[in-house]
């Protein structure tokens, strides 16, 4: 496969805080449409992956390369977001107070320049998006409560639809099932793989069962680099990956 087939490409990428090697070398490859796990230890370098891809942090060297022409490590934050890359932190950041069909609206993708903000009013366009994005997250009972009254795990579908809303073409999402019941976990990977194939998917994960009900490809961080990637059964069976983490 070329660079210009893949939807996110980073090769070599490394980076390091006074002297620590959060990356070592790291090389990655997300095709349009894919869904992706990516597991491993405290210390991985699973979060400082995210924030390379998303312009937080710069790597010292290596190439990260967005619908194989895009060159993320010259871009900042607000560039990448706009280019079509949404990331949901493990918590969920919602406007509390509104209600749940508003929090949407005020996500959707639309000119925010002061004029047009303050004269913005939803189109039958709009609404026929928020309804598919209630629908998809599961919340559409909820749409005129405010977000504030969810439970944890409708926080965090809330907070996906948000992201959906402004129509990534890929999602970083880490730890979406911490602190979820059973319900809302297998709920949460219905909806995921409801997502994969219009948007390609990165989620950071460490409940096992969770990955499994995901059945996707999985990638194991070590040290900065890759470990091992196949599906969960390849990758569980690793021996490797086994000593460094699944048998802790």
């Amino acid at each position: 496969m070329s660079t210009e087939d893949t939807l996110l490409y980073l090769d070599g990428v490394s980076v390091s805080f006074d002297g620590f090697r959060a990356l070592n070398s790291l090389s990655l490859v997300i095709e349009p449409g894919e869904m992706r796990a990516i597991i491993g230890p405290n210390g991985a370098g699973k979060t400082t992956m995210m924030d390379v891809i998303t312009g937080k942090t710069r790597p010292d060297t290596g190439t990260i390369l967005f619908e194989g022409r895009t060159d993320l490590t010259s871009l900042r934050e607000p560039a990448i977001a706009n280019l079509g890359i949404g990331r949901k932190f493990q918590r969920p950041t919602v406007f509390e107070m509104h209600t749940v069909w508003d929090n949407l609206e005020l996500s959707l993708k639309a000119p925010r320049r002061p004029l047009k903000t303050l004269t913005y009013s939803a189109t039958k366009e709009d609404r026929a998006r928020i309804e598919e994005i209630l629908d998809i997250t599961r919340l559409s009972p909820r749409r005129d409560r405010p977000a504030g009254s969810l439970s944890h795990g409708e926080k965090q579908w809330l907070e996906i639809g948000m992201l959906l809303a402004q129509d990534p073409k890929l999602l970083l999402v880490d730890e979406p099932v911490a602190g979820m019941t059973d319900a809302e976990t297998e709920q949460t990977a219905h909806l995921l793989k409801d997502i994969a194939g219009k948007h390609s998917v990165i989620v950071v994960e460490h409940d096992m069962v969770f990955v499994r009900e995901l059945g996707v490809k999985v990638t194991v961080l070590h040290e900065g680099s890759v470990l091992a990637e196949g599906s969960l059964d390849t990758v569980s069976a690793n021996k490797q990956v086994i000593d460094v983490y699944l048998g802790r």
